[in-house]
């Protein structure tokens, strides 16, 4: 009776399918997938997995690969067989990635043929594609699929680790129920339609692109176009054919593209839905964007890997005089802001944020200490710091460990990295602490520049915007910022590689 009632992620795809046999679901390079053949694709993929590799349900698989229709296709199969997928960053090598793989147990290691030479000894792999026992090119013989146990709502299906910017990656035990549940919210908050056209261009092994974006749109029956990167010329060109009109990227990838000559003078107009999130945009970059494309409908998209990502959205409609809020929480997300204590605190007042919900985690893999550390009181302690206004709408300070404690009062870093880019020459921005003799910590500035400006310059432009003691005491002049494929900086990097500069 379990399989009548459960949703599966898989399922969105088989319903999709029967709804929609022949429309067009993906495409990716040279190749193009109707609905009906993606989902026989993914059962035949799942038979592969199971009989020629021998795995199990439960049994965990790692994807170490980039971008491509086989990537998908390989996820939902092991939804399909009741094994558990691993996304992998595939810019990690070394310890980094070698921790992941012992850490996740993964029996099976899909992977690009040009990232073999990257997998620890002892690991079973097999190509993902481009490769004559690739799983894409077992796809040419169609098998039927018969679970050994058909999965249900409860069921692992992803360890989704995280990005690890202030300690080790932990896994978020992602189950079936959780990421459909997740999806939903997504469809609903972000208006997504059978009748979009969404090109998904940032890693599929990061949570935001593949769960609120690529699968939900599966889900609805759109036609979707995988990029292997968010070029900035490929993404101006599907844009102007009219083959994409709906865009998620970061905020790195927005100024790239607000900074592109072609910006300025392509015609733009079919783009008609912009998606950002992944880190904060910064308020300056998102008045001149929507300056450039005032009919174009921006949505602020908010969250975490733990929660399936997606938590709070901003609509189009609700930006007018709040662009520095994150929304209000989507259809199946409960949040609150809180201290300390976890008592909750008044409107207007900053606390960490903490969730209840159904798109929850289970906890992190084979860390029950993190676990309970983070779920606790009935409620997920998110690690957000955040202010919550009368109207439910929540605004994000920093992370609790980002903020910064200069002379014993309190810095937002984001508060800084806004006032900062209202000047012209600052391209990027990173707002840390470094150790002080008399501050303890020290609010200092991390610039890319795309103009000319001093450190002096830069300091008096923030002290016309902030308090004396909120102004940067040090600017430090960089190249890029550090950061991971999603578009999130580095501030711990930051922090380690100037820390002898704070004093």
């Amino acid at each position: 009776m379990t399989g009548v009632r459960s949703s599966t992620v898989d399922g969105l795809l088989a319903r999709s399918a029967r709804r929609t046999p022949e429309r067009t679901a993906v495409r990716y390079a040279d190749r193009s997938w109707s609905y009906a053949a993606l989902d026989a694709a993914v059962s035949t993929a799942a038979a592969v997995l199971t009989g020629t590799d021998g795995l199990r349900p439960g049994d965990r698989v790692a994807s170490y690969a980039h971008n491509s229709d086989a990537y998908l296709i390989a996820y939902l199969a092991c939804a399909r067989a009741g094994l558990v997928h691993v996304p992998v960053n595939q810019n990690l090598t070394g310890d980094d990635l070698a921790y992941i793989l012992r850490q996740s147990g993964s029996s099976l290691v899909l992977t690009d043929p040009g990232l073999t030479g990257r997998v620890p000894p002892g690991h079973a792999v097999r190509p993902l594609r481009d490769a004559p026992d690739s799983l894409l090119c077992e796809l040419g013989t169609p098998r039927p699929f018969t679970p050994e146990r058909a999965p249900g709502a409860e069921d692992l299906v992803q360890l989704l680790y995280t990005s690890g910017t202030t300690a080790q990656p932990k896994g978020a035990m992602m189950t079936h129920g959780a990421l459909v549940h997740e999806y939903v919210s997504a469809i609903t908050a972000l208006d997504l339609c059978a009748t979009d056209r969404p090109v998904h261009a940032l890693p599929l092994y990061h949570s935001a692109q593949m769960h609120v974006f690529l699968m939900p749109y599966l889900a609805v029956g759109a036609e979707n176009t995988i990029l292997d990167a968010p070029d900035p010329d490929r993404l101006l060109d599907l844009v102007e054919t009219g083959t994409a009109d709906s865009l998620f990227a970061p905020p790195t990838v927005w100024i790239g593209l607000a900074h592109h000559p072609g910006f300025a003078s392509r015609d733009l107009g079919a783009l008609r839905k912009a998606y950002y999130g992944a880190s904060i945009m910064p308020v300056p970059v998102l008045e001149r964007l929507r300056e450039r494309l005032p009919g174009l409908a921006f949505y602020n998209c908010f969250g975490q890997s733990e929660i399936g990502p997606l938590a709070t959205v901003l609509g189009p409609d609700e930006h007018e005089g709040r662009m520095d809020s994150c929304g209000r929480p989507v259809l199946f997300v409960e949040a609150r802001v809180v201290d300390e204590q976890g008592e909750e605190v008044p409107d207007g007042t900053a606390g960490e944020v903490v969730y209840r919900s159904p798109q929850l985690c289970q906890g992190y893999w084979d860390k029950p200490e993190e676990s309970a550390a983070a779920f606790r009181d009935g409620w997920f302690h998110s690690g957000d710091l955040a202010v919550r206004d009368s109207e439910g709408y929540f605004t994000v300070v920093d992370r609790v460990k980002d903020v910064i404690n200069s002379g014993g009062v309190l810095v937002a870093s984001r508060q800084v990295e806004d006032a900062l880019y209202t000047h012209p020459a600052v391209a990027e921005t990173a707002v840390v602490g470094l150790p002080h003799d008399r501050w303890i910590e020290a609010v200092t500035a991390i610039v890319v520049l795309r103009g000319e400006a001093t450190e002096a310059e830069l300091i008096a432009h923030a002290r016309e915007a902030l308090a004396p003691f909120k102004a940067p005491k040090k600017v430090l002049f960089v190249d890029r910022l550090p950061r991971n494929a999603s578009g999130k900086i580095l501030k711990r990097e930051l922090r380690d590689r100037f820390s002898s500069t704070g004093s």
